[in-house]
Protein backbone atom coordinates (compact mmCIF):
# COMPACT_ATOMS: atom_id res chain seq x y z
CA UNK A 1 0.00 0.00 0.00
CA UNK A 2 1.25 3.48 -0.92
CA UNK A 3 0.17 7.10 -0.48
CA UNK A 4 0.96 8.69 -3.84
CA UNK A 5 3.51 11.04 -2.25
CA UNK A 6 6.71 10.66 -4.29
CA UNK A 7 9.94 10.17 -2.35
CA UNK A 8 12.47 10.32 -5.13
CA UNK A 9 13.01 10.29 -8.86
CA UNK A 10 14.87 7.34 -10.34
CA UNK A 11 16.62 7.24 -13.72
CA UNK A 12 16.44 4.12 -15.85
CA UNK A 13 20.04 3.16 -16.68
CA UNK A 14 19.40 -0.21 -18.34
CA UNK A 15 16.47 -2.21 -19.73
CA UNK A 16 16.87 -5.92 -20.43
CA UNK A 17 14.14 -7.84 -22.23
CA UNK A 18 13.84 -11.48 -21.12
CA UNK A 19 11.08 -13.26 -23.03
CA UNK A 20 8.01 -11.12 -22.35
CA UNK A 21 9.49 -9.66 -19.15
CA UNK A 22 11.43 -6.42 -18.77
CA UNK A 23 14.20 -5.99 -16.17
CA UNK A 24 14.73 -2.32 -15.28
CA UNK A 25 17.90 -1.04 -13.61
CA UNK A 26 17.16 2.22 -11.81
CA UNK A 27 19.56 4.66 -10.18
CA UNK A 28 18.10 6.75 -7.36
CA UNK A 29 18.81 8.34 -4.00
CA UNK A 30 16.71 5.69 -2.22
CA UNK A 31 18.21 2.63 -3.97
CA UNK A 32 20.82 2.18 -1.20
CA UNK A 33 18.02 1.99 1.42
CA UNK A 34 15.99 -0.66 -0.40
CA UNK A 35 15.98 -4.37 0.41
CA UNK A 36 15.63 -7.41 -1.84
CA UNK A 37 11.94 -8.48 -2.02
CA UNK A 38 10.72 -4.99 -1.06
CA UNK A 39 7.73 -3.47 -2.89
CA UNK A 40 8.35 -0.07 -4.46
CA UNK A 41 5.99 1.97 -6.64
CA UNK A 42 7.60 2.93 -9.97
CA UNK A 43 5.36 5.45 -11.78
CA UNK A 44 2.59 4.00 -9.63
CA UNK A 45 3.37 0.38 -10.52
CA UNK A 46 4.12 -1.85 -7.53
CA UNK A 47 7.29 -3.79 -8.43
CA UNK A 48 9.54 -6.03 -6.33
CA UNK A 49 13.24 -5.24 -5.87
CA UNK A 50 15.17 -8.32 -7.11
CA UNK A 51 18.75 -6.96 -6.93
CA UNK A 52 20.44 -3.85 -5.54
CA UNK A 53 23.74 -2.04 -5.13
CA UNK A 54 24.60 1.19 -3.30
CA UNK A 55 23.26 3.38 -6.11
CA UNK A 56 20.95 1.17 -8.18
CA UNK A 57 18.21 -1.42 -7.92
CA UNK A 58 16.60 -3.82 -10.38
CA UNK A 59 12.91 -4.67 -10.75
CA UNK A 60 11.04 -6.90 -13.20
CA UNK A 61 7.82 -6.06 -15.03
CA UNK A 62 6.06 -9.20 -16.28
CA UNK A 63 3.92 -9.35 -19.45
CA UNK A 64 0.67 -8.51 -17.60
CA UNK A 65 2.28 -5.40 -16.09
CA UNK A 66 3.77 -4.31 -19.42
CA UNK A 67 0.36 -4.69 -21.11
CA UNK A 68 -1.56 -2.70 -18.44
CA UNK A 69 0.95 0.11 -17.81
CA UNK A 70 3.34 2.42 -19.63
CA UNK A 71 6.37 0.35 -18.50
CA UNK A 72 6.83 -1.17 -21.98
CA UNK A 73 7.24 2.25 -23.60
CA UNK A 74 9.97 3.47 -21.22
CA UNK A 75 13.52 4.07 -22.42
CA UNK A 76 16.96 4.40 -20.85
CA UNK A 77 17.23 7.91 -19.38
CA UNK A 78 13.54 8.20 -18.49
CA UNK A 79 12.75 9.35 -14.96
CA UNK A 80 10.40 7.34 -12.73
CA UNK A 81 8.43 8.53 -9.72
CA UNK A 82 9.46 6.30 -6.78
CA UNK A 83 7.71 5.62 -3.48
CA UNK A 84 8.36 2.99 -0.84
CA UNK A 85 5.37 1.33 0.79
CA UNK A 86 3.35 3.04 3.51
CA UNK A 87 4.59 2.66 7.08
CA UNK A 88 1.84 1.77 9.51
CA UNK A 89 1.60 4.57 12.05
CA UNK A 90 2.78 7.21 9.59
CA UNK A 91 0.80 10.09 8.16
CA UNK A 92 -1.30 9.43 5.05
CA UNK A 93 -0.57 12.65 3.14
CA UNK A 94 -1.98 11.51 -0.23
CA UNK A 95 -4.62 8.79 -0.46
CA UNK A 96 -4.67 4.99 -0.30
CA UNK A 97 -2.85 3.76 -3.43
CA UNK A 98 -2.32 0.05 -4.14
CA UNK A 99 0.25 0.29 -6.91
CA UNK A 100 -2.13 -1.74 -9.11
CA UNK A 101 -2.51 0.37 -12.25
CA UNK A 102 -5.96 0.22 -13.84
CA UNK A 103 -5.00 1.44 -17.31
CA UNK A 104 -3.02 3.90 -19.38
CA UNK A 105 -4.50 7.10 -20.79
CA UNK A 106 -3.16 9.90 -22.94
CA UNK A 107 -2.10 13.40 -21.91
CA UNK A 108 -3.83 15.62 -24.49
CA UNK A 109 -2.98 19.13 -23.30
CA UNK A 110 -0.68 20.94 -20.87
CA UNK A 111 -1.18 24.56 -19.85
CA UNK A 112 1.19 26.70 -17.79
CA UNK A 113 -0.87 28.88 -15.44
CA UNK A 114 1.47 31.57 -14.15
CA UNK A 115 3.40 29.35 -11.76
CA UNK A 116 1.27 26.20 -11.76
CA UNK A 117 0.29 23.74 -14.49
CA UNK A 118 -2.91 22.11 -15.69
CA UNK A 119 -2.76 18.67 -17.33
CA UNK A 120 -5.62 17.29 -19.43
CA UNK A 121 -6.16 13.56 -19.95
CA UNK A 122 -8.52 11.84 -22.37
CA UNK A 123 -9.30 8.30 -23.46
CA UNK A 124 -12.01 5.86 -24.44
CA UNK A 125 -10.95 3.64 -21.52
CA UNK A 126 -11.53 6.32 -18.84
CA UNK A 127 -14.18 5.19 -16.36
CA UNK A 128 -16.12 8.40 -15.58
CA UNK A 129 -17.95 6.71 -12.69
CA UNK A 130 -14.65 6.48 -10.82
CA UNK A 131 -13.68 10.13 -11.32
CA UNK A 132 -15.35 12.85 -9.27
CA UNK A 133 -14.61 16.56 -9.03
CA UNK A 134 -12.27 17.18 -6.09
CA UNK A 135 -11.81 13.42 -5.68
CA UNK A 136 -8.50 11.54 -5.69
CA UNK A 137 -6.73 9.88 -8.59
CA UNK A 138 -3.23 8.45 -8.93
CA UNK A 139 -1.29 9.47 -12.07
CA UNK A 140 2.15 7.88 -12.60
CA UNK A 141 2.18 7.16 -8.87
CA UNK A 142 1.31 10.73 -7.81
CA UNK A 143 -1.75 11.30 -5.64
CA UNK A 144 -3.68 14.18 -7.20
CA UNK A 145 -6.99 15.96 -6.82
CA UNK A 146 -9.24 16.01 -9.87
CA UNK A 147 -9.91 19.62 -10.89
CA UNK A 148 -12.62 18.87 -13.45
CA UNK A 149 -14.09 15.79 -15.12
CA UNK A 150 -16.52 14.77 -17.86
CA UNK A 151 -17.44 11.46 -19.55
CA UNK A 152 -14.25 11.12 -21.62
CA UNK A 153 -11.69 13.40 -20.00
CA UNK A 154 -10.48 15.01 -16.80
CA UNK A 155 -7.90 17.51 -15.65
CA UNK A 156 -5.60 18.02 -12.69
CA UNK A 157 -3.73 21.08 -11.45
CA UNK A 158 -0.08 20.72 -10.46
CA UNK A 159 1.67 22.95 -7.92
CA UNK A 160 5.32 23.96 -8.49
CA UNK A 161 6.64 21.54 -5.83
CA UNK A 162 4.98 18.55 -7.50
CA UNK A 163 6.12 19.72 -10.93
CA UNK A 164 9.77 19.99 -9.83
CA UNK A 165 9.92 16.81 -7.73
CA UNK A 166 8.12 14.33 -10.01
CA UNK A 167 8.37 13.36 -13.66
CA UNK A 168 5.45 15.67 -14.53
CA UNK A 169 8.08 18.17 -15.73
CA UNK A 170 9.05 15.66 -18.46
CA UNK A 171 5.49 14.72 -19.45
CA UNK A 172 4.53 15.77 -22.98
CA UNK A 173 1.31 15.92 -24.96
CA UNK A 174 0.51 12.44 -26.41
CA UNK A 175 2.47 10.63 -23.67
CA UNK A 176 0.62 7.76 -22.02
CA UNK A 177 0.42 7.76 -18.24
CA UNK A 178 -0.54 5.16 -15.65
CA UNK A 179 -3.86 5.74 -13.91
CA UNK A 180 -5.08 4.09 -10.71
CA UNK A 181 -8.59 5.02 -9.62
CA UNK A 182 -9.38 5.57 -5.95
CA UNK A 183 -9.75 2.12 -4.32
CA UNK A 184 -12.73 3.25 -2.21
CA UNK A 185 -14.58 4.30 -5.34
CA UNK A 186 -13.81 0.96 -7.01
CA UNK A 187 -15.23 -1.04 -4.09
CA UNK A 188 -18.35 1.12 -3.86
CA UNK A 189 -18.98 0.87 -7.61
CA UNK A 190 -18.48 -2.92 -7.56
CA UNK A 191 -21.03 -3.32 -4.75
CA UNK A 192 -23.55 -1.10 -6.52
CA UNK A 193 -23.23 -3.19 -9.71
CA UNK A 194 -23.91 -6.51 -7.93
Amino acid sequence: MFTGIIESLGEITEIEKDGENYHFTIESEISKELKIDQSVAHNGVCLTVIEKTEKKHIVTAIHETVQKTNMGSLKVGNLLNLERCLKIGGRLDGHMVQGHVDDTIKCVKIEEENGSWRYYFKGENIDPKLLVNKGSVCINGVSLTIAKTSDKDFEVAIIPYTYENTNFKDLKVNDFINIEYDILGKYILKNLRT
